[in-house]
């Protein structure tokens, strides 16, 4: 494949022989947009020699110059000062750029087409020419992906590309990482150098030291991950920040019909020093539960209804928590069990609190389907008072009376009389010894809702509910 070069950049910056490396590496930048601008200028200051590449000719000759194309806070000063110390280059030349540095941090657009796919072209061509780059140098080149891009884009889309155009192999001759960007419009040069978090994920040791020594005069502990939870956290980040915002706006809707100053009440929330959600709150897992949780969001909801305003991300919290119970149920007819054990009852471990407990709900419908069930939990045996489970039954209306008047009869002493009367076992405590069956007993299928085995690998008979 032929690849010409239509302009080359003027960069003066002396290439540095491989026996004697710079104390930091010389690095490349692909794409100088936005993000791409403010990395240039930022990982200048930070002492680093930056040449950086992108298609617009225009926009190369202004920072050649030392004017910054676009606004930013910061950006216009930085970016003089690096051009006037000669540790800022810019050009078209992306081959060239790699061949005379270290490391390249790729931050060309990859936009959401009208169909609702991504256009990748700018990524396969800026790939084309970083891998020709690759083919005309020594030593271990690195490659930092650092625009937006769905799971698998790195090792799908930018891998084959690199490696079929300079027959080298990823982990071994070139390092790969996708390191997600989190610069905000106003603030970026102060969210480069203060970041709310780095985030590395990438394959092979080489690479994650070479991206901890350019890291490490703003973010010493960066994370440290695969590349697929890389590509994914900086979406996750987003919609949970967009659910922050739009939270808090619910509120605010619902405060001043009542009177209510809602900034007072967010500054609360803001202040405490332990933030009021459940400690697991954040981890994957089932469905929530409490005692007082599910009836103080429905009068939340009663109460904004009744001032006629609509609050559609609190009054869906319901509705997303019951798709989860949905979803386990599925899980369960799926095995075709007409048995099933379940291994903790409690609302959480360590309490005999039954109320709102959610598994309730499943044991529920599976007694509904006329489906058999055991049960084992640490902190209660067939003679624990359930006076409090059957007030709650009668009075949430939600159809467990005859679960709560059966339950006793269901508990058993140990977790082996809850497998061997079982064809499938849902396990809702991260109890050890729910775990220590799990894994030596493996007659029957698992339905893991805590993640049993998180961080290492569960056994192929154990499904957990989203890993």
């Amino acid at each position: 494949m032929k690849h010409q070069t239509i302009h080359p950049y003027p960069c003066t910056a002396a290439t540095t022989p491989a026996s004697q490396p710079l104390a930091k590496p010389v690095l490349s930048i692909a794409g100088l947009g936005f993000a791409g601008l403010v990395s240039t200028a930022c990982l200048a200051s930070l002492g680093h020699r930056v040449i950086g590449c992108d298609l617009d000719r225009a926009r190369v000759d202004r920072i050649t110059k030392g004017e910054s194309p676009l606004h930013e806070d910061g950006l216009g000063p930085l970016l003089t000062k690096g051009i006037a110390q000669g540790l800022i280059r810019a050009g078209t030349d992306l081959t060239r750029a790699v061949r005379d540095s270290e490391v390249t941090f790729v931050l060309v657009d990859t936009p959401v087409t009208a169909e609702g796919g991504w256009d990748y072209s700018l990524l396969q061509r800026a790939a084309r020419a970083m891998a020709v780059g690759l083919c005309q140098k020594e030593g271990f080149h690195v490659f930092a992906l650092r625009s937006p891009v769905p799971p698998g884009t790195t090792m799908k889309v930018l891998v084959p590309i690199l490696e079929k155009i300079s027959r080298k192999r990823a982990g071994r001759d070139f390092g790969l990482c996708f390191n997600p960007e989190y610069l905000r419009s106003g603030t970026a040069i102060k969210d480069f150098h203060a970041p709310p978090k780095t985030v590395i994920g990438t394959t092979d040791f080489r690479t994650t030291g070479i991206m901890r020594q350019i890291y490490a005069p703003i973010d010493p502990p960066p994370i440290i991950t695969t590349i697929e939870v890389a590509e994914t956290i900086k979406y996750v980040d987003t919609a949970w920040h967009a659910t922050q915002v739009c939270f808090a706006n619910e509120v605010c809707r619902l405060c001043k019909p009542l009177g209510i100053d809602s900034h007072a009440l967010m500054e609360i929330l803001e202040q405490s020093q332990k933030p009021p959600l459940n400690p697991n709150g954040l981890k994957p897992g089932f469905a929530y539960g409490s005692s007082s949780q599910p009836k103080e969001l429905r009068a939340l909801t009663q109460i904004s209804n009744s001032h006629g305003v609509n609050l559609p991300l609190i009054g869906a919290l319901e509705m997303s928590n019951r798709e989860q119970l949905e979803h386990v149920l599925a899980m369960v007819l799926q095995t075709g069990a007409r048995r099933v054990g379940i291994l903790g009852l409690a609302l959480d471990p360590g309490t005999d609190e039954l109320r709102a407990s959610p598994i309730l709900e499943i044991m529920a419908a599976l007694q509904d389907l006329g489906i058999s069930m055991v049960a084992h939990d640490s902190t209660m045996t067939r003679e624990t008072p359930l006076d409090g489970l059957m007030d709650y039954c009668r009075q949430s209306g939600i159809g467990l009376s005859r679960l709560a008047n059966d339950l006793p009869s269901m508990l058993r002493d140990s977790v082996a009389e809850v497998w061997d009367a079982s064809d499938a076992v849902i396990v809702c405590h991260p109890n050890p010894a729910y775990r220590q069956a799990a894994q030596t007993r493996r007659d029957v299928p698992v339905i893991d809702l805590v993640g049993l085995f998180s961080g290492g690998t569960a056994p192929p008979h154990v499904n957990g509910i989203g890993w």
